[in-house]
């Protein structure tokens, strides 16, 4: 029986990870999904261990908001631009991920802006901030993910 629930946990962790790619998969939920069913089933984990998984998913949010937030402000994106950033990110998702996820957003960004400012050189400046904003964002939630993963693992061993 453990057998399957270690196979659960790290479908679980493969499956968060998979979730930066589509982001409709809530990455850190499913995350947190494979701790608790760690801990409901098979050991416990330490309070330290939630404590910094509680502080790591919250360090995961901000990141994002401050990525798009920051890069889009920086090139005087528009507020449409930043909802079209997210709105390009839901629908990349869906076609041809992981390019939908880097040319959606971009291009819708891109119409948006040029179509509030009606200058293609600021356009594609925005444009491109949300993309970086974006990927940006993307590496910092994987990185974080895979320091819930090492503390997770440091905290079963220890």
């Amino acid at each position: 029986m453990d057998i399957i629930i270690w196979v659960a946990i790290m479908a679980l962790f493969v499956l968060s990870f998979i979730g930066l790619i589509f982001p409709i998969i809530p990455s850190v939920l499913v995350l947190w999904i494979g701790f608790s069913l760690y801990a409901f089933t098979l050991g416990t984990l330490s309070l330290w261990f939630w404590i910094g998984a509680g502080l790591l998913t919250i360090l995961i949010i901000v990141a994002d908001l401050i990525a798009n937030q920051y890069f889009v402000k920086k090139y005087g994106g528009s507020k449409w631009g930043e909802r079209m950033a997210v709105i390009g990110v839901i629908i990349g998702s869906f076609v041809y991920p992981p390019f939908g996820l880097i040319l959606v957003p971009f291009l819708l960004v891109f119409v948006t802006e040029f179509i509030s400012s009606k200058k293609a050189n600021h356009a594609l400046k925005v444009a491109t901030a949300s993309l970086l904003a974006f990927l940006s964002s993307t590496f910092a939630k994987f990185m974080i993910q895979l320091l819930l993963l090492i503390l997770f693992i440091v905290n079963i061993i220890f």
